[in-house]
């Protein structure tokens, strides 16, 4: 009986551990709650496009925009209001005088003439949909700045002037001394501000975060690059620009920035986004007046890409081109509308000397416009667009359709 006793408790034990170690296995895989889960750190860095100046007023107009409609849903909450994140926050610097922090949502593009999006906009909507970890932001961008001078990393040397500009500076009497002492301290600046503003966040993320726990770490997961336009434009450091190969000094430059981050941050595999300046729209589509730039675009796009397919970088480095997200019928509808504006300024003209009223003059503007458009051309016209070409319009349309490409893109190499 002694015998049988033990039998029975040792079967009753067995099923007990049987019953519970599924349990414990169970807790042990249970998926991490988002509170509980690594910090993803995204860093969007560059110049005024990644600043951001679409006025969130175009918001409305995406609506008119058959392929960036979809975006509202993502932008929008259910009653139309604009979204807030809940898991992503950012902090941003250059945007506007001070650093800006917070809940990612609307309003954290370029401060003047505000409120406005930059990419970072759809970027944290698309990464909160498609993970289910905390999102950090670090956003560096400054208007005005190149990669040849400004954002220039430590391993491409110093900034040479050619013998042309040299040569120019001495034809204008300027004093060569300082310039050469003015461009030494401009030379990355920008890419060490960019640096050190990523590693003062890191070092206290709970400051940007308030929900950050250390326990939870944090993974530096990529990084989005969207500058070009002040490196497009200078014909002093890109004398052969015209030509073919002539932006080689580009893509020389941007490999070496893509090492020197993934150096500077400890993060040898760092994925790095391009985004390819797309001002314009396809090349291919470009119109009788856009043809003098097509050879100079096109060659700055083409270099802007060059590192992407790089063996090293095989992988780990992904080009988004920002032209397909351009708004062709927009465009289409000013140049028609700049058909007619000699008309247009004949009445204004008129207006202003008294031949015509104010009430006969705007009567006879409307006419004009009526006749040439339906009342959705003419939403395009007045509600889509709020900044130059070279910002995309100003449109929230093109930038929001951006910033989920640049989402898209990093996820194709962290998924």
């Amino acid at each position: 009986m002694q015998i049988q006793k033990h039998i029975v408790t040792l079967e009753w034990f067995t099923a007990l551990v049987a019953l519970l170690l599924p349990m414990t296995v169970c807790e042990a895989n249970e998926p991490l709650t988002p509170a509980k889960r690594p910090l993803k750190v995204f860093i969007l860095t560059g110049q005024s496009n990644m600043q951001g100046h679409a006025q969130v007023r175009t918001i409305d107009a995406i609506q008119l925009n058959p392929q960036a409609a979809p975006l509202l849903k993502l932008m929008k909450n259910e009653d139309g209001t604009l979204r807030t994140c809940e898991r992503t926050w950012i902090s941003s610097i250059g945007s506007a005088q001070e650093e800006q922090t917070g809940r990612l949502t609307a309003g954290f593009g370029a401060a003047a003439n505000g409120p406005k999006i930059g990419p970072e906009f759809t970027f944290g909507l698309e990464m909160e949909a498609t993970h289910e970890d905390p999102i950090l932001i670090i956003k560096t961008a400054w208007g005005g700045k190149s990669l040849n001078t400004d954002f220039r990393p430590p391993s491409a040397g110093p900034y040479e002037f050619n013998a042309q500009q040299l040569e120019n500076f001495k034809k204008q009497n300027k004093d060569i001394d300082k310039i050469l002492a003015d461009k030494t301290d401009a030379t990355g600046r920008y890419y060490h501000l960019m640096i050190d503003h990523v590693k003062s966040v890191l070092a206290d993320i709970s400051r940007v975060y308030p929900e950050y726990d250390k326990a939870q770490g944090y993974e530096l997961a990529g990084i989005v690059w969207f500058q070009g336009w002040n490196d497009m434009v200078d014909g002093g450091s890109y004398p052969n620009r015209n030509q073919s190969g002539g932006y080689d000094q580009y893509s020389t430059l941007l490999t070496h920035f893509i090492r020197d981050v993934r150096k500077d941050l400890d993060s040898p595999n760092l994925p790095f986004v391009i985004g390819v300046m797309g001002v314009g729209g396809p090349t291919n589509l470009y119109g009788p007046d856009q043809q003098r730039y097509l050879t100079v675009h096109q060659g700055f796009r083409d270099a802007m890409a060059a590192p992407a397919s790089m063996p090293e970088f095989k992988g780990n480095v992904a080009v988004v081109l920002t032209e397909n997200y351009w708004d062709t019928e927009f465009v289409t509808l000013r140049n028609q509308e700049r058909s007619f504006k000699p008309q247009v300024d004949k009445i204004k003209a008129e207006m202003k000397e008294g031949s015509l009223s104010r009430d006969q003059g705007m009567a006879a503007i409307d006419k004009i416009y009526n006749a040439n458009f339906d009342q959705r051309q003419m939403r395009i016209l007045k509600e889509s667009v709020s900044n130059q070409d070279y910002h995309y319009l100003g449109s929230a349309g093109i930038i929001g359709q951006i910033g989920q490409g640049f989402s898209q893109a990093m996820n194709t190499m962290i998924e």
